[in-house]
């Protein structure tokens, strides 16, 4: 069984690609994931996300080592395992970034194409905007971005209340400006979500030549062994349902994400050629930055009570479920939950960009929603957009069916700047939170149980509350210097036929939630497949 491109994980990357290459007819496509199509009614009832985190069929439910700057608690990762990957199961908020993020991404790789004047045309190119066309938003491409058709008052009085403590409102953060406060847009499309599988996949499933395979554990990358070649990606051997399956392919593009992508290459025989040795691992090529550069934006939750009983906490799930279903995409089903946002400044910026990101939620999210707490209330996330902390991602196995060891390293960059930055988003959120406009609905606290009254009880809180906020990349990191593993064209380097697309090969982290750039990312990298062949 051969062909043209295997593409390894149909997440947001993977099904742009599976999309923009099987446009040619003459090519064959083959699409691999590890994970069941995404049939879960659940999955595109925008609200439904509440009820998919625990659904071990659809998530990866990874969780990092013990973090040993946030008390040695593991933390949950939860990451899509499904077709449309975390574009599935995520909350939907549709925000591209910062320009300046890519000028420096640009600048890192000695490349001009990442720069944002040249990545602009493929986020246009991927984006169909209900406000329509314009010169910051596309309005004909597959990705659906809409406005929330259901915004809880909650949500409103906390745009009002960000107002109020100063920032500008912005109705898009994907516009003129990033900073300031205002609704999300979101990838959906009359309601319903619009996820990557949605968008790409489903209006070309019918090609004969793609080819879509579903729960295929992708166990090993095969090379051409041929001593006097350059080593070379051949195929990919699979799990198919139990059974062993070895795929042959003319290119082999890894887009598993941040975790799987660095733990296939490994157990591939691509990483530090120490480490794999140690685990029986054949050496294919030797690169000690596959699964370095890890970076994640750490994100601390604030919860208030609520006196109105106007939060989602007590709502009614069949009444959501049948205003949805039956009533044609309408009601609470469509919240993506994280209605509210806003883009700020702290006194520790270091440019002109925003620093912090805030999600509002107009209910009380303990442990990511999995723990129901008694009553009604509001949570407000905020995370330091750029961390300096670095972790890494490793193998404890020679086994494809083990999950890799996540070490992300929260807060342990050595001049403690995350720690300092996530107390500026502890105290920005308080802020938010005893502005005028949330008096009628203020209620007790819930976390922190009061408002720190020293640096050390800030301290304390972040360091027992942190979590992440969903974002990791780069532990495939794009550039040409010796910690690179792909080149800014997302080949591999040392290896030929095999590239990597998707998070993994962003150098730093965008200013803000990522997958929309990892969208443009594939966008663009489609665009160099199709020019070299």
């Amino acid at each position: 069984m051969t062909f043209d491109h295997i593409i390894i994980g149909a997440g947001s990357a993977g099904c742009v690609l599976a999309n923009r290459l099987s446009a040619d007819p003459a090519r064959r496509v083959l699409l691999l994931e590890a994970g069941p199509r995404d049939w879960h009614p659940l999955i595109h009832m925008p609200a439904g996300i509440a009820k998919l985190a625990g659904n071990r069929r659809v998530n990866w439910n990874y969780s990092t080592a013990p973090e040993p700057q946030l008390g040695g608690r593991t933390i949950w990762w939860p990451r899509g395992k499904v077709l449309g990957g975390s574009s599935s199961i995520n909350a939907m908020c549709y925000i591209r970034g910062n320009p300046d993020d890519y000028d420096g991404w640009a600048r890192l790789t000695d490349d001009p194409r990442w720069a944002w004047r040249n990545v602009l045309p493929y986020f246009l190119r991927a984006e169909h905007n209900s406000r329509g066309a314009s010169a910051v938003h596309g309005g004909d491409g597959p990705l659906g971005v809409s406005d929330l058709r259901h915004v809880n008052p909650l949500t409103r009085v906390f745009v009002e209340a960000g107002a109020q403590l100063g920032l500008a409102r912005n109705d898009d953060f994907n516009g003129a400006t990033q900073l300031g406060v205002g609704l999300y847009q979101v990838t959906q499309w009359n309601g319903a979500r619009c996820s990557a599988a949605v968008a790409y996949l489903d209006p070309v499933k019918s090609r004969p030549n793609l080819h879509v395979v579903t729960n295929a554990l992708a166990t090993r990358i095969t090379f051409d062994g041929a001593a006097t070649r350059r080593t070379r990606a051949t195929g990919v051997d699979c799990n198919v349902r139990g059974k062993s399956v070895h795929f042959a392919s003319g290119e082999v593009i890894v887009c598993g994400g941040a975790i799987n992508s660095p733990q296939l290459l490994m157990l591939s025989g691509i990483g530090d050629a120490g480490a794999l040795r140690d685990l029986g691992i054949k050496v294919a090529q030797h690169l000690p930055g596959v699964g370095a550069n890890l970076q994640d934006h750490l994100d601390v939750c604030t919860l208030q009570h609520e006196t109105q009983r106007v939060s989602y906490d007590r709502a009614s799930e069949l009444k959501a479920a049948f205003d949805w279903f039956l009533r044609g995409h309408r009601g609470i089903g469509t919240s993506n939950i994280a209605e509210g946002g806003a883009f700020l400044r702290s006194a520790l910026a270091t440019d002109a960009r925003a620093d912090i990101q805030l999600h509002f939620i107009p209910a009380m999210v303990d442990d990511h929603g999995r723990h129901r707490l008694p009553g009604d209330g509001y949570t407000l996330h905020a995370c330091f957009l750029r961390p300096r902390s670095r972790g890494r991602i490793t193998l404890v196995s020679a086994d494809a069916r083990d999950k890799p060891r996540i070490e992300a390293n929260y807060l342990g960059d050595p001049e403690g700047f995350d720690l300092k930055m996530l107390v500026e988003c502890a105290k920005a959120s308080i802020e938010v939170f005893e502005q005028p406009a949330f008096d009628r609905y203020r209620g007790a606290w819930i976390y922190p149980v009061r408002k720190p009254a020293s640096h050390a009880e800030w301290i304390e809180f972040v360091r027992a509350r942190a979590e992440t906020v969903y974002h990791p990349v780069g532990t495939c990191r794009m550039g040409n210097d010796a910690g690179a593993v792909v080149d800014s064209g997302l080949r591999m380097h040392g290896v030929d036929r095999l590239r990597v697309v998707d998070a993994s090969v962003m150098p730093t982290l965008p200013s803000g939630n990522t997958n929309a750039p990892t969208i443009m990312l594939a966008e663009l990298a489609a665009d160099l497949i199709l020019q070299a062949a």
